[in-house]
């Protein structure tokens, strides 16, 4: 039996990047990128931060700061489909949880880590737990590379969009206050999981709502598996998608190290 509320903090980082090659091995402040994130999992409660990876260049710029690293296949479709190989190389019990922290978010706060965690703990029937913050403004709600979720009272997800779910029919452009509830919601991509949960998951193939929106949690719901999301307990800055992304964080971390 896992340990209550323990769980492995997982960071998968793939050299390939169609924007910016190399993503996770870019510099920031002397460090690689995919350092400063192992380091900020390491603030957080997990009692084991992992780096898997399928390139030994990751591995070997990882040596120098001492994070255990798990080589795992290339052919991995996602980065959920690592996990699953972690859990196995690990020899995870089935009830065992995973964090799945982006190798991309060097400024990842570790108190969303430890609340996604304690989410899935909190609700021995669901297989995954992630995170979520109030949509503020239209722009956001209607781009199509924000990703939108709608809960239930028990706080597990209903669906995940890329439209602007859920639809306000009778006044989505005509009530200024219109976007002074919670009501739509803006899904944060840090995920705990179970692992007896990651080894079926590998087993499926893609479900015909995941290949429409490109969203692979959705492969979860189609299978009937229950997913919580908590509204985050503080804001979660944006992650280096872009090289003005990666220009912001090295004089973030620059200025305030």
């Amino acid at each position: 039996m896992a340990q209550q509320n323990a769980f492995i903090a997982v960071i998968p980082a793939r050299f390939g990047s169609s924007r910016l090659p190399g993503k996770p091995l870019l510099d920031i402040a002397g460090e690689p990128m995919v350092a400063h994130v192992w380091r900020q999992a390491g603030k957080s409660a997990a009692s084991r931060v992992v780096v898997a990876t399928d390139d030994t260049r990751i591995r070997d710029a990882l040596l120098p700061v001492g994070a255990e690293v798990v080589m795992t296949r290339a052919d991995h479709p996602s980065g959920t489909d690592r996990l699953a190989e972690v859990a196995e190389r690990l020899g995870l019990a089935d009830d065992a949880v995973l964090v799945n922290v982006q190798g991309d978010e060097p400024l990842i706060p570790p108190q969303l880590i430890d609340q996604v965690a304690r989410r899935l703990h909190d609700d021995p029937e669901a297989s995954i737990a992630t995170l979520a913050e109030p949509i503020g403004d239209i722009e956001t709600l209607f781009n199509p590379n924000v990703v939108k979720v709608v809960r239930a009272l028990s706080g597990r997800a209903l669906y995940f969009s890329r439209a602007p779910i859920p639809w306000d029919r009778e006044a989505f452009a005509t009530r200024p206050q219109w976007l002074e509830t919670d009501a739509w919601l803006r899904h944060i991509g840090i995920y705990a999981y179970r692992a007896g949960f990651l080894a079926e998951y590998r087993d499926w193939a893609p479900s015909t709502l995941e290949q429409l929106e490109q969203l692979e949690q959705l492969r979860a719901l189609h299978h009937g598996h229950a997913v919580q999301v908590a509204l985050a307990a503080e804001p979660n800055p944006a992650g280096v998608d872009t090289l003005a992304d990666l220009e912001r964080v090295r004089t973030l971390l620059s200025t305030n190290p």
